[in-house]
């Protein structure tokens, strides 16, 4: 189930917000929102209901023991055991496959790799209940008593399974309190219904443009022959597209998981804050997906000294930093290609060029380009794939320059292309604003503000209705992660 199906909008959120708001219980309230949670995770693969069960229960018992001890010296040993037996359960998971091909390449065995299946949103939940246990060791919050509370905590389903990576500390007095007000309500109304539209119109539009230039999904299958044969414009108009298609759909989860929380009382942190709009790499992962960057940089980079240390031991922290975050988004070696890749662009921002004395408009557009090619890193594995990715977009496979087939798909997509890029601007926020003030100086002004923000979400409601009609299934792309 995800959240852009027919099934969810009106038949799964529905019945929870009915329940949420006929039950004024908070403890009822909650047991209703855990048995949602839990069917919603079960219903992407029943099989891996206990595994959520047990990390949560290692994290549980391992933050009660830590609160309940005096000596640092055992906080720490239980702290460690907790983290490590997380990151084995994560790494056995997700990295197994990984290992094992490399060593087979490497030495010749194991002559059969097994399939593990990696569980839905084990990155992100691993992670959330990480933050909880370390927190509860640096006395930054307090450990909670109730097993089921924290398992309410690490499956909400609003987050779960895609973001944003949410702190315990954040959300336990709206789990123990939350009250929902009507501008919140309808706050979190607008919120979902913008990211629902910004999944099922504009998310895939750019998904088809990629389909139409492949001939596969966007998140499917590709062979060495389809990229070298792609024209050079062919590969352009992909990484336009794909940079639109991969900013548009998982900032639309975040839209969406943040529009639910204010809708059932959680308060969830912005996710993204318009990271095309950056003028440096620097400043683009200040804006993208924040909640990932700041969990590494809060329980990483600053542990291991920040920039608070010599500019060897600097450039390190930052290697890790980044080669960890390539790993967290997959197990394969373009991911930490595409980890490192920023690595180097921070630590030459950093150390060897004064982004400052360029214009901004250039520090913009080479943004930009770092970006989009950075996701072509992201988007083509090693298996073949990469370097003929990377030449085809010079035309170095030998491939055309051109070809009546990407014109067509080019001049078809031109002004949804264009609107997708306004898309990731502030624009429509900033016109939104004005419009509010406006609404403060007159009633005219005033009637056509109640008007447009009553309208606005049913209108969007409508639209990504007409999109998802006959295309049930489709999923967000950080899912897999």
């Amino acid at each position: 189930m995800v959240f852009s199906s027919l099934l969810f909008v009106f038949l799964f959120f529905a019945a929870n917000i009915i329940t949420q708001a006929v039950v004024t219980d908070i403890r009822k309230k909650n047991i209703v929102m855990l048995s949602f949670s839990l069917v919603f995770y079960a219903w992407a693969g029943i099989r891996f209901v206990p595994l959520l069960l047990l990390m949560t229960l290692i994290c549980w018992a391992s933050a009660l023991l830590i609160s309940r001890r005096q000596r640092q010296e055992e906080k720490k040993r239980i702290l460690v055991l907790a983290v490590v037996l997380v990151l084995l359960i994560l790494g056995v998971f997700k990295y197994t496959g990984f290992f094992l091909r490399n060593v087979q390449l490497l030495l010749g065995f194991p002559k059969v790799i097994p399939a593990i299946a990696l569980p839905i949103g084990i990155s992100f939940y691993s992670f959330q209940l990480l933050s909880y246990v370390i927190d509860v060791y640096r006395g930054d919050t307090e450990a909670q008593e109730k097993y089921w509370l924290l398992l309410l905590y690490a499956s909400l389903f609003h987050q779960c399974i895609a973001g944003p990576i949410v702190r315990y500390r954040d959300v336990n007095h709206d789990i123990l309190h939350r009250k929902v007000k009507r501008t919140e309500l309808s706050r979190g109304i607008t919120r979902f219904t913008v990211g629902l539209a910004k999944k099922a119109v504009l998310a895939n539009g750019c998904a088809a443009v990629v389909r139409d230039v492949f001939g596969i999904a966007v998140d499917g299958d590709l062979t060495a022959a389809i990229v070298q044969g792609t024209p050079v414009t062919g590969m352009w108009l992909v990484m336009l597209a794909y940079t639109l298609f991969i900013y548009l759909d998982f900032s639309a989860y975040s839209d969406m998981a943040i529009g639910m929380g204010l809708m059932c009382g959680f308060h969830y942190k912005e996710n993204f804050n318009y990271p095309y709009t950056a003028d440096s790499v620097t400043d683009f992962w200040r804006r993208w997906h924040i909640s990932l960057s700041s969990f590494f940089r809060d329980y990483v980079y600053i542990p291991l000294g920040g920039n608070r240390c010599s500019k060897g031991r600097h450039i390190f922290n930052l290697f890790v930093v980044w080669g960890l975050t390539g790993m967290w988004h997959g197990a394969s070696w373009n991911y930490i290609l595409w980890g490192l890749y920023y690595f180097v662009f921070l630590v030459v921002e950093k150390y060897l060029v004064d982004t400052g004395r360029i214009p901004r408009p250039l520090r913009h557009v080479l943004t930009l380009l770092i970006v989009g090619f950075g996701w072509i890193l992201f988007r083509f594995d090693g298996s073949g794939q990469l370097l003929p990715a990377v030449k085809g977009l010079f035309g170095l496979n030998g491939n055309a320059f051109s070809a009546l087939s990407i014109r067509l798909v080019f001049q078809n997509n031109l002004f949804f292309l264009l609107f997708c890029c306004l898309a990731a601007t502030p624009l429509a926020k900033t016109l939104g604003n004005m419009l509010r003030n406006l609404s403060q100086r007159s009633a005219a002004w005033l009637t056509v503000y109640g008007v447009w923000d009553a309208a606005m979400p049913v209108l969007l409601l409508v639209l990504s209705m007409m999109s998802l009609a006959g295309n049930q299934y489709n999923p967000f792309i950080y899912f897999q992660f």
